[in-house]
């Protein structure tokens, strides 16, 4: 067997930035499970709340799902890129959701109150970040280009 000596690629900040917040949202989607149970899989109560955060068995697995993806993806740039768009993406949508559910109870499926619309609109903002954060530009050495003689 051998092995490449081949220098890896350096990871570059968004990539680091994807490995946490994947991290942060496992975590939150776990914990969840422990303040909502199983039962009342959309309910829309806000006393179940994680931190300020309202969440139902629901909103636990988008973020356990959202966790998932992020420490899927984060290794390679092309994955932690695609965990951006997708936050983007998901989280925007999410977002603009949350401005009409706040107000009626019978389409809050996800349970969201004011904090987590706050931190859908930051969590989109993040994968806005992570999607564009320019690459980490490395000098590539060039063998067999033109020198001169001494």
């Amino acid at each position: 067997m051998s092995y490449s000596t081949a220098p890896r690629p350096a990871r570059g900040g968004y990539q680091w930035l994807a490995l946490i917040f994947g991290a942060i949202y496992l975590v939150v989607g776990i914990v969840g499970f422990f303040v909502t149970g199983f039962d009342g899989f959309t309910e829309h109560d806000h006393s179940q709340t994680l931190l300020g955060f309202a969440i139902n068995p629901l909103h636990n697995i988008v973020h356990l799902l959202i966790g998932v993806l992020g420490l899927g993806l984060w290794s390679t740039s092309a994955g932690a890129r695609t965990f951006g768009w997708i936050l983007l993406v998901g989280y925007g949508v999410t977002f603009v959701y949350g401005l009409f559910a706040l107000g009626s109870p019978d389409i809050n499926f996800l349970n969201i109150n004011v904090a987590d619309n706050w931190l859908h609109g930051l969590s989109a903002l993040v994968g806005l970040i992570i999607a564009v954060w320019p690459a980490r530009s490395t000098a590539v050495p060039t063998y067999g280009a033109a020198t001169t003689q001494p």
